[in-house]
């Protein structure tokens, strides 16, 4: 089986496809995986067939207007206007993605096609005549009544409405319709269908496998899904061989383990006022910081009690930590929990405040702080719950326990051999 993987987006984004990609080779099919052209050198590291994408809505990353939108979380009047401006200045850069994808797509030579919502590669899998699946890193794409829509912010409702939140995403599909439709016709050479845009469903209105790349033991799974719906666990990269920056090791060495302190790429406006805040609460709370400034979230520099690194992998550096405060991504949340310590969630947008609450109602972490509201003082009250109460670390064990057990890229594979085969 040869599969072709698309992606796009940032690190939580490509990560978990990568780790379908080893696991595939794993069980010796072939994997060549489609994602923006930064990610190269990422899968060149795992040895891993790469197609670069053109970088698309990444470019925005940096732009005021996304760093406003990530600050207000896309909430209030002004949050939805924000929103529209966003999503048109995407959509001319969405269609360079899809150029692209439609020319990789013909040299692919794939058997099955795997992709995320963000980009509808089901196209191409109709192109090439093949079967073609969803990878899910969030709920938020198979409706249930069990919970309103992750991925938007919406005010509290009755629970009878909880199944209509999830008309929120099928609008948002739809609003990138137009762009998807002339790439269909005009570069596919595929005709106009009905429903073409449909996640969920395939040409003939089949329904389509699903893979929800997440826990079972974390966010709810509804009995009423269809079986093609299949929750596997989180996606994990094979453990690789690290070691450690010689100041790392050292600080890492020199006292009690830290907490570990990382926005991703979530960078809103401010990363030197975020920064200052961050420190101010490290101090506050009595604890030693790791703290990482990756893609600019964060903007500061080091202390006694504070070590500011890029990056590092999180498999390897979040199991030596007291707690690891984030902003609530799926991988990083799925990480996290794999490492087995305490979490303090700071979301911003998206699914984030959905596994904010997850961990909180899970008892790994104390209640989230959201971004729009971080103080020094906020955020020194969950650090110090987080690092001192016995209950959390108790239990961020036991539910880490339960997360490695499961086996989500496998699972994964032997669905995608079914559908193949």
């Amino acid at each position: 089986m040869r599969a072709l993987l698309v992606t796009h987006g940032t690190r939580g984004d490509v990560q978990p496809m990568l780790a379908l990609a080893v696991a595939l080779r794993h069980a010796g099919h072939e994997a060549l995986l489609a994602a923006p052209a930064s990610f190269a050198a990422t899968a060149a590291e795992h040895d891993v067939e790469f197609a670069a994408l053109d970088e698309g809505p990444n470019r925005l990353m940096d732009d005021p207007v996304v760093k406003q939108a990530i600050d207000g979380g896309y909430r209030g009047v002004r949050g939805k206007i924000t929103a529209l401006r966003t999503a048109r200045r995407i959509k001319p850069l969405m269609a360079r993605v899809l150029h692209d994808l439609g020319g990789i797509a013909r040299r692919s030579r794939a058997d099955v096609v795997v992709h995320t919502p963000s980009v509808p590669a089901q196209h191409v899998a109709e192109m090439l005549d093949v079967p073609s699946a969803v990878a899910a890193f969030q709920p938020g794409w198979v409706p249930t009544s069990l919970f309103p829509c992750p991925m938007v912010p919406l005010p509290r409702m009755p629970k009878s409405l909880n199944r209509a939140t999830y008309l929120t995403v099928s609008a948002t599909l739809r609003a990138f319709a137009g762009i998807a439709d002339r790439w269909r016709v005009e570069e596919l050479s595929l005709p106009r269908r009905r429903n073409g845009h449909d996640l969920l469903h395939d040409s003939d209105r089949g329904l389509r496998l699903v893979l929800q790349a997440f826990s079972r033991h974390v966010t709810p799974v509804d009995p009423g899904w269809p079986q093609q719906v299949r929750t596997t666990g989180f996606w994990y990269l094979p453990s690789r061989p690290w070691t450690p920056p010689r100041t790392l090791e050292r600080f890492l060495a020199d006292g009690p383990p830290p907490v570990y302190i990382g926005f991703g790429s979530m960078a809103g406006r401010d990363a030197e006022r975020t920064g200052h805040t961050v420190a101010d609460a490290v101090r506050r709370a009595g604890v030693r910081a790791v703290l990482a400034t990756g893609w600019g979230g964060i903007s500061a520099t080091g202390s006694t009690d504070v070590h500011v690194i890029d990056q590092a992998p999180h498999d390897h550096l979040f199991p030596r930590m007291a707690a690891v405060v984030h902003h609530g991504g799926g991988g990083t949340t799925g990480a996290a929990l794999a490492a087995g310590v305490p979490q303090v969630v700071c979301p911003f947008v998206a699914d984030q405040p959905h596994w904010a609450q997850r961990v909180h109602a899970l008892g790994v972490a104390p209640a989230p702080v959201r971004q729009q509201r971080l103080t020094a003082d906020a955020l020194a009250t969950a650090l110090t719950a987080a690092v001192r109460e016995p209950e959390i670390r108790r239990r961020a064990t036991e539910i880490g326990d339960l997360v490695r057990a499961e086996n989500g890229v496998g699972d994964a594979v032997t669905a995608l051999e079914a559908l193949v085969h």
